[in-house]
């Protein structure tokens, strides 16, 4: 189990790489980027706050509780804070489990929790110069998670 804060550009192979066993039949990654847009206005960028020992604390327990649930500790979980560009990894997630389904399972938990619970906070940069601090909360419609 890794789970980590960084301001350091996310490299979604050493976050792979912090996971899988030899019983392990699958692997799921998850990559939150960056967009160049949101709600109908063209974004140019965003930057991260965080407290972070409470955010350290809070992701450790949603990936302990994903493992409990799931029966893996082959999980990496990390956020970016600071300035972030067009394109550039906010958050990955990796898990691996003897079978598939476990592994999208658990990712896709880890990633609802985090949008939820995790105490990051996130501020877009316009184009037009304006900025804006987001509620944090993940919105689920139909079935399917966006920011």
């Amino acid at each position: 189990m890794k789970t980590w804060i960084t301001d350091a550009p996310i490299e979604a192979a050493a976050v792979l790489a912090a996971i899988g066993a030899s019983t392990d039949g699958a692997a799921a990654m998850f990559l939150g980027t960056v967009r160049d847009h949101n709600d109908g206005r063209r974004v140019t960028g965003l930057e991260y706050d965080v407290y972070r020992p409470m955010a350290e604390r809070v992701l450790r327990e949603i990936a302990d509780a994903a493992g409990a649930r799931w029966q893996t500790d082959r999980i990496a979980a990390v956020h970016r804070v600071g300035r972030l560009d067009i394109g550039e990894t906010s958050v990955a997630i990796a898990v691996s489990t003897p079978h598939r389904a476990d592994a999208f399972d658990a990712c896709r938990y880890i990633i609802e929790e985090i949008k939820t619970r995790l105490p990051v906070w996130k501020r877009e940069l316009y184009a037009d110069g304006e900025t804006m601090w987001l509620d944090g909360r993940s919105q689920i419609v139909a079935g399917a998670a966006h920011e």
